[in-house]
């Protein structure tokens, strides 16, 4: 990444977390080139690209103020403390960033975009999409890829064709995505659930299951599983995937927040399969915005023509206009900036999270174990007591304005739930965070009273 761009994240991220306050003045020009050890032209570059953010503003021979937004402070303190909510935080939206890139899309391509276009995708979108995905250790032809509405259409494409396989069941995480869940139930698709908990999977039931289930795919999140915040290692990954091999089972890998990776030497499922058996599945909902409903599923050469056919029956094609404006967006070096600032932030949150549940662990005598590993998670979950009511714990929190979210969707029916509590921490700010979680502790210790 260039340097003022690095510069511009930071002052970006200093502005946010108040170190930097609304209305104040910058310090002088020379005085950041000191401090950032950079040229003057870099300051520059940085504080003209903030500006054209609307998160500072100039005044002739006076200097850089940063904007005031006088009613952000009361509008905050009337929210609730939300560990309920899983999307993206709106305060990191690149809303102008990307309107930009809409505006440059209808310029660039005109009435291509508004007109039918291919089910695979714009050609030059896939192109650009190829090379991001060698970044994430994803190595495939053009021809493999397609554009889908969301990894939701994905999956609703996947559980619908018939795989080479000749197998008719879904297999999937429990807990698990909720909208597969809801899918899957709605349209009566044959479906079995394997415990996942904080450690992985008991790979000896996953292997009997490949073995006389009846397997058609197993769907698995590998990293930053949602709700559990945990992912596998790679031992745990190279292991699944020969047995997906072994059994002639597909396994359909959802990589929603692979931009958010810290661990270099992480790698995905897709990196280990020598059989075409795994399908990849990319969102970038998540880390830029959920409205933009652009997803991409990397599929072996067996499924790209079912695939393409049935979607195509569905929507004929994505969005052009949004495929388009992302291209540029891709091309533009804007994503790989907003991504940087994006990490930096949940990593903070994740990690303030951590910190906050590790402190309050000892205080709450065994109402609860936190199951954390690896990296720091934007979202985690605790498990809880068995005798704890989970419905009661959020009643309460929520007169203390503290939103906590069930688990139950998270289940397929009549697959046993554990005692857990599910904490997303992507909307809430670092030091509400702790806020939050000493006011759970707090109810947890009069749950164990009350035992």
């Amino acid at each position: 990444m260039l340097k003022y761009m690095q510069l511009c994240n930071e002052l970006e991220n200093a502005v946010r977390s108040g170190l930097l306050k609304q209305g104040s003045k910058l310090p002088s020009i020379r005085r950041l080139a000191e401090q950032y050890q950079c040229s003057t032209s870099t300051i520059l570059a940085a504080l003209d690209e903030l500006e054209r953010r609307h998160m500072i503003y100039s005044i002739p021979r006076s200097g850089y103020y940063v904007v005031q937004t006088s009613s952000k402070k009361e509008k905050a303190e009337a929210q609730p403390i939300d560990f309920a909510a899983s999307a993206p935080d709106p305060e990191l939206f690149p809303y102008l960033d990307f309107q930009h890139c809409i505006n440059k899309a209808i310029d660039t391509y005109r009435n291509d975009l508004f007109i039918y276009g291919t089910a695979r995708g714009l050609p030059s979108l896939l192109a650009v999409m190829q090379k991001q995905l060698a970044d994430l250790q994803v190595f495939t032809p053009e021809r493999h890829m397609v554009v889908t509405s969301g990894v939701q259409q994905a999956l609703a494409v996947l559980a619908a064709i018939p795989f080479p396989n000749g197998k008719k069941t879904v297999l999937m995480e429990q807990p698990g995505y909720h909208l597969f869940i809801q899918h899957l139930v709605t349209h009566q698709i044959p479906a079995l659930g394997i415990s996942r908990t904080a450690g992985g999977l008991d790979l000896d039931e996953l292997e009997q299951l490949f073995r006389t289930g009846d397997i058609k795919f197993f769907y698995t999140t590998p990293r930053f599983h949602h709700p559990l915040g945990t992912s596998y290692t790679n031992a745990q990954k190279k292991e699944i995937v020969e047995l997906a091999h072994k059994y002639d089972v597909y396994l359909v890998e959802d990589d929603y927040m692979a931009d958010l990776e810290q661990d270099s030497k992480a790698d995905p499922m897709y990196a280990f399969d020598r059989n075409e058996k795994v399908i990849y599945l990319k969102s970038y909902s998540k880390i830029i915005f959920p409205g933009l409903r652009v997803g991409l599923a990397v599929l072996p050469e067996s499924l790209v023509e079912v695939f393409t056919h049935y979607k195509r029956t569905l929507d004929i094609d994505s969005s052009m206009l949004s495929q388009g404006a992302l291209e540029i967006y891709l091309k533009s070096g804007m994503f790989e900036r907003h991504k940087m600032n994006i990490r930096a932030s949940y990593a903070k949150r994740g990690e303030q999270l951590a910190k906050s549940i590790t402190q309050e662990l000892p205080l709450c005598g065994g109402t609860f174990t936190y199951p954390a590993n690896g990296y720091p998670s934007i979202h985690t979950h605790l498990v809880l007591h068995e005798r704890i009511s989970i419905p009661r714990i959020i009643q309460r929190m929520k007169k203390r304005n503290v939103l906590l979210g069930p688990i139950d969707s998270h289940y397929l029916p009549g697959h046993r739930q554990e005692n857990l509590l599910k904490l997303n921490a992507t909307t809430i700010q670092e030091a509400d965070i702790g806020l939050g979680i000493a006011q759970l502790a707090e109810e947890l210790r009069k749950e164990r009273n009350r035992r």
